[in-house]
């Protein structure tokens, strides 16, 4: 499996070239490493394409970016190019090429072996046999990609359990994947309508931090981009430093936490135990590690809902100083509430299986 990345994206033909650079150097100072470019409208000539994108691309590589171009069929026929022959790709420094409009299988497993070795990257946002049939023709496996698409308009987005299924075809192969969240703050995409531009709906209103975290918790998504521009600079700090292989929740602390517990919380990567129960996730671990530290009863309420982190008191024997995601609303004076979940990120508990390791941290 390959290592998880981050992408932004632009579009030559809707912006400013130097606006486009500035964004893709500060994207670059947070670690993104991939760049998504639209060719599907392009309104002047050959020439002219060359020298816009060309320009842009070559800025990309300087910043250590890989650049994918999604390209529409009449792009090919605009410009006199033809998919047996994809040279022009190779001038302009792009590595992947994106089909927006698929074939029948046997023409893309041929174009995987086009000569410059640039990608080719599938649209993977339709539960059809389309992975397999492609690969069935003997395609060049090792530059063939998966992208879903992304939703401009409002309502359009896929649902979770079809977004789970289109990506478990690509995931089941091995295919490095990608997907799209939306910034908050841009207002750019390939059309005149723009939402957002977010693969799931569930997404299109979320921060940016919390729609990557989902991504890379299905296990299923190597790349997250965002699909609109421009992302603002905190967004763009947000992703660069979170954490793409940990899931962690933001926390906010309770009033009476006291230092104990507050290093049990936010000082330890937690992992919930494999035997589960539907009440709690339990984190014991932490009660080996602090076992011998008193840890008195809080004088605060003892009543729990979903989201709720609670841990182990003196009165709890030998789980105190256990700490546990509450799942299912409770009471149990042996506990103490030291923290909740954001209630954005409540969701994210799904994933929370047998033997997933997890993070809390205070926001």
């Amino acid at each position: 499996m390959t290592k998880r990345t981050l992408g932004v994206s632009v579009y030559p033909d809707h912006s400013n070239i130097d606006s486009d650079k500035e964004y893709l150097a500060k994207a670059a100072l947070q670690g993104f490493t991939r760049v998504f470019m639209s060719m599907l409208e392009i309104g002047t000539g050959r020439e002219q394409v060359m020298d816009r994108y060309h320009d842009l691309i070559s800025y990309a590589k300087v910043l250590g970016y890989t650049v994918t171009l999604d390209v529409a069929p009449d792009i090919f026929d605009q410009l006199g190019i033809s998919y047996q022959d994809l040279s022009f790709f190779r001038q302009l420094g792009a590595d992947t090429i994106r089909l927006d409009t698929g074939f029948d299988g046997q023409t893309e497993a041929m174009i995987s072996y086009n000569p410059e070795q640039l990608n080719i990257e599938l649209n993977m946002s339709n539960d059809v046999d389309y992975l397999n049939n492609i690969l069935s023709y003997s395609a060049n496996r090792p530059f063939i990609l998966g992208c879903h698409n992304f939703y401009p308009q409002r309502g359009t987005g896929l649902p979770l359990e079809f977004f789970l299924s289109c990506s478990r075809r690509f995931r089941k192969q091995n295919i490095e994947t990608a997907a799209f969240i939306t910034s908050q703050s841009g207002n750019m995409g390939p059309w005149d309508v723009n939402d957002g531009l977010p693969t799931l709906e569930m997404h299109r209103d979320f921060p940016v931090v919390i729609q990557a975290k989902h991504l890379f918790a299905t296990g299923l998504i190597d790349c997250v981009i965002i699909g609109n521009a421009y992302a603002s600079d905190d967004e763009l700090e947000e992703l660069g430093k979170m954490n793409r292989y940990e899931l962690t929740f933001g926390v906010k602390l309770s009033s009476d936490i006291n230092e104990l517990e507050q290093k049990i919380l936010l000082d330890n990567l937690h992992m919930r135990r494999g035997d589960i129960t539907s009440l709690v996730a339990r984190s014991t671990q932490v009660r080996t590690k602090y076992g011998p530290d008193s840890n008195p009863k809080s004088r605060g309420t003892h009543e729990f809902r979903r989201g709720d982190i609670v841990i182990g008191n003196d009165e709890f024997g030998r789980y105190k100083n256990e700490l546990q995601i509450v799942l299912e609303p409770h009471s149990d004076p042996r506990k103490n509430l030291v923290a909740e979940i954001s209630e954005k990120e409540l969701f994210l508990l799904d994933y929370v299986t047998p033997w997933a390791k997890f993070k809390l941290e205070m926001i």
